[in-house]
C-alpha cells in the first residue's frame, strides 16, 4: 500500500458537522451474533444471562433517528446545559471521505449524567478500536460538562454491543421489559448501563 493510500485509510475524530448527516444516517448499524442476553425477572430483580441462539440472529435497525431529538449544530453541540437544555455533542470517525462510525451524546445538568444517545461503527472498521476511541471521545465530553457518570440503552439481543461496554467498563444499572413494545424491536429488553467519569 502507498502512503498516499495509507494517509486515506488513517482515522480523524472531529465533531459533526451539517455535510456528516446523510452518511450518519446511512452508517449500517447491522449485526449478527449466535449469543443474546436472556433476561430473566426474579422476587430480587433481574438476571442477565448470556445465552447461544442456533441460528446465529441478524438485527437490521429501522430507518430514521429518534423521534423528538434535535438536530445538532456544525460543532456537533447544540444547547449549553443551561436553562434546562441538555448539551450535545457528536463526534465522527472518518477515514479519508469515508465514515467509520459515531457517537452522539446529551448532557442533563440537573443530574450530572451523560447519556450516550447513538453510538455506531460501520461493519469494515467494527474489531479495530473505533468504538473504544469514540466512546473515550464521550468521555472527555463528560469530563468538560462535570458529568458524574456515562449512561446507555442497549437491547439484550445487541450481545457484541454489551460485550464491548462491560470490556469498556460499564456496568449494568437497570432493565425496561416494556420500552420497545409497539416497535420492531418488541419482545426486546432494555438494558441499563453505567460507567463513572473518573
Amino acid at each position: 500500500m502507498d502512503s498516499s493510500t495509507e494517509s486515506a485509510r488513517t482515522v480523524v475524530y472531529r465533531p459533526a458537522r451539517p455535510e456528516d448527516g446523510t452518511a450518519i444516517e446511512a452508517l449500517d448499524g447491522s449485526f449478527t451474533t449466535d449469543t443474546v442476553y436472556e433476561v430473566t425477572l426474579t422476587d430480587g430483580g433481574f438476571t442477565i444471562l448470556p445465552m447461544p441462539v442456533d441460528p446465529p440472529f441478524h438485527k437490521v435497525f429501522p430507518d430514521g433517528g429518534e423521534d423528538g431529538e434535535e438536530e445538532d449544530d456544525e460543532e456537533g453541540r447544540s444547547g449549553d446545559g443551561d436553562g434546562g437544555l441538555p448539551a450535545r455533542r457528536t463526534v465522527v470517525a472518518v477515514a479519508g471521505d469515508e465514515l467509520c462510525g459515531f457517537v452522539a451524546t446529551s448532557f442533563e445538568p440537573w443530574n450530572a449524567r451523560l447519556t450516550v444517545r447513538d453510538i455506531e461503527v460501520a461493519p469494515d472498521w467494527r474489531g479495530r478500536g473505533i468504538g473504544r476511541a469514540l466512546m473515550g471521545h464521550a468521555l472527555d465530553f463528560a469530563r468538560e460538562c462535570g458529568a458524574g457518570h456515562l449512561w446507555l440503552e442497549v437491547s439484550n439481543v445487541n450481545a457484541p454491543a454489551v460485550r464491548a461496554y462491560l470490556r469498556m467498563g460499564f456496568a449494568f444499572c437497570g432493565l425496561d421489559t416494556s420500552l420497545y413494545d409497539g416497535t420492531a424491536s418488541a419482545g426486546e429488553k432494555a438494558l441499563f448501563m453505567t460507567l463513572p467519569v473518573v
